[in-house]
């Protein structure tokens, strides 16, 4: 992909931007810090050049003033929500998080459980982090949360909550996901810190939507379409329209929660420091855009990705149909359908004509490099290799893997494992690939280009096991496959 954004002006310009709304408040800001810290893959996606890691690495500039607060709801503990792109639980990641934290010299402060009503999981879970030596806090539900305002900001709402010890000047408030209650935490902060006579204040960092970017540009479109079963609406803030004339992008969450924030504020302070949603917030990004026709097909593809993923979901009952009409509606607003997609055509073209299952690859280059399901190989395996051999400069006729080291394999398979299938799945193609380089040259130059395949477009015509989408996934592939189960070999 072509770069569409400094990632180096961003640190720097947001890195500012968070000391300067520091100093604002005087003693101590509460940053709620949505979206994923180190991870942000859909970030990358959408803004090639952002770097994945970026947020992190603008905190890293502020390591003298940062303290981290994890948060996590205990309703979540309770359920063993599960992180979609990491498949590990919400409490496994809070220790995800502060170990990487910590690894990168960030000071990682305490962990606030919050709608905290006993739930036992999340009783063992303090008990268990207490017993490493972290600090916990507990925050309680507050009857009428989040329109009865009187009950909200007194000693019986906020004031029961556990007030978290902070040592730093700026709190970065962060979770494993959303609906854990961070700006909860921040706001319950300020009611505590203003009975104790500390100046502190509160801000919102959220990279989407964009809010100086235009409505329906695909960057935010890409954001509706992530977050298609969280309901997310993009709109147009009127609060800051009316206080400034000027045309800003909010979503709706946070516009509906606006008066609620706006009767807290005056109700602990007297007044409103901010006049909009939009003033909360402190995202950079918008000002970072170095190519805006890079980024707009950069999210054009990440809204198609999106879509097949929610087909595939799906089918698989783990979503309603209301997600695939919402995205659908995105790709029109975005006019785009799936035919923009060229390894969707060329894959989907070559399973029509040979009656396989197929896939395709498209190379850095643009060149589309397809692979079918035979008596050896899957699609997806086939593919891969065939990829690997275009980008090596090998002959395409050229066996990578010799017939001797596969069919050990398919015998493994199917008399001692019980697998129906022989064919070799794409990590089982990989490891055979492996044993072959010591022997076959051609075999190590492929091999050496698996890094090549990263950030490259691949879809399947029929929907994949869990092996090999793990497979395409550490190989930093964008992958999409049709909601189409395979038959079954008779």
């Amino acid at each position: 992909m072509k770069t569409g954004f400094d990632n180096e002006k961003y640190i720097k310009l947001q890195s500012q931007h968070i000391m300067e709304r520091i100093q604002k408040f005087g003693d101590k800001l509460y940053l709620e810090f949505g979206g994923k810290l180190f991870d942000d893959y859909h970030a990358s996606r959408v803004l090639p050049g952002f770097a994945p890691d970026s947020k992190l690495r603008m905190l890293m500039q502020l390591s003298d003033q940062a303290e981290i607060v994890i948060v996590i709801s205990a309703n979540h503990i309770e359920k063993n929500k599960v992180r979609g792109d990491l498949g590990i639980t919400y409490d496994m990641d809070v220790l995800r998080l502060k170990d990487a934290f910590e690894a990168r010299g960030l000071y990682f402060g305490s962990v606030v459980i919050t709608h905290y009503e006993g739930q036992h999981s999340a009783v063992s879970f303090k008990n268990k982090l207490e017993k490493m030596g972290i600090r916990v806090y507990l925050h309680y539900p507050i009857p009428g949360y989040p329109s009865n305002i009187p009950l909200i900001v007194s000693d019986d709402g906020y004031g029961k909550n556990d007030y978290i010890e902070t040592t730093r000047p700026l709190v970065v408030i962060t979770a494993p996901g959303p609906g854990s209650g961070k700006m909860a935490t921040c706001l319950s902060q300020l009611y505590h810190d203003h009975k104790r006579g500390v100046k502190a204040g509160y801000a919102k960092y959220e990279t989407f939507p964009i809010w100086n970017v235009p409505l329906k540009h695909p960057i935010n479109l890409a954001y509706e379409a992530a977050t298609a079963d969280l309901d997310d609406i993009n709109m147009i803030d009127p609060f800051h329209m009316e206080a400034y004339g000027e045309t800003t992008v909010n979503y709706n969450r946070d516009i509906e929660i606006f008066p609620v924030l706006n009767a807290i504020f005056e109700e602990i302070y007297g007044e409103n420091p901010y006049k909009s949603p939009t003033d909360m917030g402190v995202n950079m990004a918008g000002n970072c855009i170095i190519d805006d026709e890079a980024c707009r097909q950069a999210s054009n593809m990440e809204i198609l990705r999106r879509y097949y993923t929610s087909l595939n979901r799906l089918a698989r009952d783990e979503c309603q149909e209301n997600e695939v009409l919402k995205i659908e509606l995105i790709m029109k607003q975005a006019k785009i359908t799936t035919a923009d997609r060229k390894v969707t055509v060329a894959a989907n073209q070559r399973a029509e004509a040979l009656g396989v299952p197929c896939a395709a690859i498209e190379l850095p280059d643009g060149t589309l490099i397809t692979g079918k399901t035979s008596d050896l190989l899957g699609a997806s395996a086939a593919v891969l290799l065939n990829a690997l051999k275009a980008l090596a400069g090998i002959a395409h006729e050229v066996k990578l893997i010799a017939p001797e080291v596969i069919a050990p394999i398919q015998k493994l398979k199917t008399n001692y494992l019980g697998s129906q299938n022989p064919r070799l799945h794409t990590d089982e193609a990989l490891i055979a690939l492996s044993m072959c380089t010591s022997k076959d040259e051609n075999a190590q130059r492929a091999m050496d280009m698996l890094p090549v395949l990263k950030d490259c477009q691949v879809h399947t015509s029929v929907m994949l096991s869990s092996v090999d989408i793990q497979v395409f996934k550490k190989l930093g592939m964008m992958l999409t496959s049709e909601p189409v189960r395979e038959r079954a070999k008779s």
